[in-house]
């Protein structure tokens, strides 16, 4: 068996290392990832999103100042959790207004 050593190798090929394209898709694939990642958290801490009030859509339908009880009643449905209108998609129960 012949045994080859870096300089034969080195000598055969005639190319450096960065000049193999092999290489650059090794190196590439994580590297685009990388910069990618650093470029996304920078987007996201620049401008974050803005932190919404829970109490913002009550609030505003409360101050409509609806005339009939039952509109007032509708709206006040929709802010329901999403759990509660899942679970009432096929037969809504809407209470009845206090007067």
């Amino acid at each position: 068996m012949n045994a080859v050593t870096m300089s034969q190798l080195a000598e055969n090929t005639g190319k450096p290392w960065w000049k193999e394209p092999y290489v650059w898709l090794v190196v590439g694939g994580p590297l685009v990832v990388v910069v990618a990642a650093i470029a996304t958290a920078m987007v996201a801490f620049e401008h974050p999103d803005p932190v919404i009030d829970k109490n913002h859509y009550q609030q505003a339908v409360m101050s409509k100042g609806q005339s009939s009880t039952a509109a007032l009643v509708d709206d006040l449905a929709k802010l329901q959790p999403a759990h509660q209108a899942r679970n009432h998609a096929a037969s809504p129960v809407v209470p009845a207004a206090e007067d």
